[in-house]
């Protein structure tokens, strides 16, 4: 209990924002702040100098007499209701040796000029420290024109790979999960094991020292993640859909067709996206004020139409630079008096789908990115992983029998499933389809034989085509499919296997399942990226993510001869 007193009182859960400089130049800190909040009388600002490091102050907040939402709770109750309330809000900047960093209190971030974010800042850390298991929350934008934008999170950690993400049609947004081993105050030996990190592009929230000697220490230690060279094997394909450079060839072919979509707010090719620093407060904003220079329109829905009007009038050429002075600002009250978010510019609230030839481009949160980028690296290593992961079955060599009467060989995949079932521990299912009134036709084969660990082997031999591969890959997710989704199905299949062993571990434990695909290749070869053929390896990707989703672990062996 003391250490637990101890750790809460030198650490504090912090928002740590970097901030990005234009080469060349040291900005004074007054230059990252927005205007107001250097001028206005509700804030108060002061320099300090500690520990060799100069640093800039900020506090305050806007008091207000009676908060917005009294008016309505008297028109319902017929009471009178006078409250007061007050948004605090704290910024600390401060310049080290290697950069630029504020931290951020209440509603602070608000007062932080959203040009000079590092919007690599967050998933840099993450991707060069999370714990391999470690993955809690994930956020991804869809690279396509709707502007969706799916999360997945568990309550414990995760593989990366066992959430099923798409890694080639997204962008990560952020990412949430646990760090251990790092040289940080809330790590410090007999505090705490491990500690929680949430990263977005453009923040990092973990526990902080409050002594200046410990924060300036952690600070280093954040320091040195983000300048190691590579990312995590595991998270690499999330740093490997960069953004284009905006003077490159592709860039300015789409910037050139999106210029002509913006006069159109019903155009298909766009919509809008909430940015990612607006997610956690968007679906309680009351009212959006945009506002261009003197120009300034309040809503209580933000649609397309509202910041294209403001652009509309401008040559094509400038529209999406003008795009970057329109702020949008999230209100939690009607009366646009409290701020429910950072302020943004309306170039981050843009989502563009623009397709050039057979290339596709995706705009979004300000930036560009290649629909499909880094395909082929992220392809063959994701292959790579899932071929060389420890096997828990075993099967036997799949040898060559006598000819048949039609000359084919007799040991055929019917002889080879009761080779693996001979096992101890083994259940032979092969042909043993589950009947029931959706799947009449046939019925289901759930798989050819059952592990003693609950894996759902399915086996097939593919010498010379993709086809037989791909209805494996198929066999393997419709099984796990039917048995989540179908009682029934599930039902009876589970009466095979107790009748077969009533005391079969899968009648009590049906959580996680295992499914493990038995492949025999020409002459028994091995199963690596070059020995499937290009089709079966996207197939196979494709299953085997479908199956993490399902909380379904892959396996897939080489049968040799």
């Amino acid at each position: 209990m003391d250490s637990t007193r101890k750790l809460r009182s030198t650490t504090r859960k912090s928002t740590l924002h970097r901030l990005k400089v234009p080469e060349g130049t040291t900005p004074e800190l007054h230059r990252f702040v927005r205007d107001r909040y250097l001028d206005g009388d509700d804030y108060r600002v002061r320099e300090f100098t500690r520990q060799g490091i100069e640093g800039l102050l900020i506090t305050g907040g806007v008091p207000r007499e009676r908060a917005d939402w009294c008016s309505v709770v008297e028109s319902i109750t017929g009471l009178e209701v006078n409250e007061r309330s007050r948004a605090a809000a704290g910024l600390v900047l401060i310049r080290t040796s290697r950069g630029t960093y504020a931290l951020s209190y209440g509603v602070g971030q608000h007062m932080l000029d959203p040009y000079f974010r590092d919007d690599e800042f967050g998933l840099e850390f993450a991707t060069r420290c999370l714990n391999d298991d470690g993955v809690i929350k994930i956020r991804n934008q869809i690279m396509d024109g709707r502007g969706r934008v799916d999360e997945y999170s568990v309550s414990r950690g995760e593989r990366i790979d066992d959430f099923g993400l798409d890694r080639f049609g997204a962008v990560v947004r952020r990412i949430c999960g646990t760090v251990s081993g790092l040289s940080l105050t809330s790590l410090a030996t007999g505090k705490a094991r491990q500690i929680r990190v949430e990263c977005s592009q453009a923040t990092i929230k973990l526990p902080l020292a409050t002594t200046v000697e410990q924060f300036l220490s952690d600070l280093q230690t954040i320091e040195d993640v983000c300048a190691r060279p590579d990312p995590l094997p595991q998270l690499r394909f999330v740093s490997r859909v960069h953004t284009l450079d905006n003077r490159s060839h592709k860039a300015v072919q789409a910037q050139t067709i999106l210029e002509k979509h913006l006069t159109d707010p019903d155009s298909p090719r766009l919509t809008i996206g909430v940015p990612d620093s607006c997610q956690e407060s968007y679906s309680s904003a009351q009212a959006f004020r945009v506002r261009r220079g003197a120009r300034m329109l309040e809503e209580s829905d933000l649609e397309l139409e509202h910041l294209l009007q403001f652009v509309k009038d401008k040559p094509e050429g400038e529209r999406l630079k003008a795009l970057r002075d329109v702020r949008v600002t999230m209100f939690s009250d009607d009366d646009c008096r409290t701020p429910a978010g950072v302020t943004t510019n309306a170039k981050e609230w843009l989502v563009a789908d623009i397709a050039m030839g057979t290339d596709r481009l995706f705009y979004g949160n300000g930036k560009w990115f290649e629909v499909g980028a880094g395909f082929l690296e992220t392809l063959e290593e994701e292959l790579t992983d899932l071929f060389t992961q420890t096997h828990t079955v075993t099967l036997p060599r799949w040898t060559q029998g006598p000819l048949n009467f039609k000359g084919h060989d007799s040991h055929d995949e019917d002889w080879f499933n009761h080779r693996v079932a001979q096992q101890d521990g083994y259940l032979l299912f092969d042909k043993k389809d589950i009947v029931t009134e959706k799947f009449r036709g046939g019925g289901l084969e759930i798989c050819d034989v059952l592990g003693p660990e609950n894996q759902l082997i399915c086996i097939k031999k593919a010498p010379a085509s993709t086809a037989p591969l791909n209805h494996l890959f198929a066999q393997g997710v419709a099984a796990v499919e039917t048995l989540r989704s179908d009682t029934e199905v599930r039902t009876k299949f589970l009466h095979q296997v107790a009748a077969h062993t009533p005391d079969h571990r899968l009648l009590h434990d049906f959580g996680t399942l295992r499914v493990v695909f038995g492949i025999l290749l020409k002459d028994g070869r091995d199963i690596c990226v070059n020995s499937l053929f290009a089709f079966a390896q996207v197939s196979l990707l494709q299953a085997a993510r479908r199956l993490r989703a399902m909380n379904a672990k892959v396996e897939v062996v080489a049968i040799r001869r």
